[in-house]
């Protein structure tokens, strides 16, 4: 199977977790294109959509599903969301699509969480994946030297700007050992907006692709 066979099959393995749900929160990237396809032939059962990025909320209105503010619904019942990486705790690095920020709301505000990736996102130690770090523009350098202290080489993803209006640095050489330690520490430097550490609020269901099978954590 491709990569991209990979991706298709474990979003089609998500579908079973949104029935009957009525509202369903939505993320952003590759893996989540192939769910946001298959949902057009549930339309019919989907009240609507909370969506974590522009490109979210335009693919969903296009196959014809309302897209709604987090704000005007009482909670979310099931979030479907990919990860750039994963361990078996169901922690996760996310924020390749920089929609990270959007992407940790929408899962805080989630009953359940389930994480969808091929097999190339399972690793046993988070850090390989260049860890994203949301900033407001004006810290964008002072925040790089407070990562640089621990430990860590940031870059500063060029031309581009999420949809919160702010930079991404991309955290290099990083062996995440505790990832709710280390969420907890770079989400306190002032001018953070988020880190794309997903471990205080690790992911409820974890499904990967392996072949022909659906690993679930």
């Amino acid at each position: 199977m491709t990569q991209d066979e990979l991706k298709q099959k474990v979003a089609e393995a998500a579908l079973p977790y949104i029935k009957d749900v009525p509202i369903i929160g939505v993320g952003t990237g590759s893996t989540v294109t192939h769910f946001i396809n298959f949902l057009a032939d549930f339309r019919a059962d989907i009240e609507g959509a909370v969506s974590s990025s522009i490109k979210t909320t335009e693919h969903l209105k296009k196959i014809g599903i309302p897209v709604l503010e987090l704000n005007d619904v009482n909670g979310l019942d099931v979030y479907v969301d990919g990860a750039d990486e994963v361990n078996p705790r169901r922690q996760c690095i996310k924020g390749g699509g920089a929609a990270l920020t959007r992407e940790k709301i929408i899962a805080a505000a989630s009953k359940k969480f389930v994480c969808i990736a091929d097999e190339s996102k399972a690793v046993d130690v988070l850090g390989k994946f260049p860890l994203p770090v949301e900033v407001i523009p004006m810290a964008r350098s002072y925040v790089a030297r407070e990562l640089v202290k621990l430990g860590g080489q940031p870059i500063w993803r060029q031309n581009c700007i999420t949809d919160n209006s702010c930079e991404i640095l991309d955290v290099h050489n990083l062996s995440i050992v505790d990832p709710v330690a280390l969420e907890i520490l770079i989400n306190a430097i002032p001018g953070v907006v988020t880190v794309g550490l997903f471990a205080q609020r690790a992911a409820d269901v974890v499904l990967i692709s392996k072949g022909n099978d659906i690993v679930t954590y």
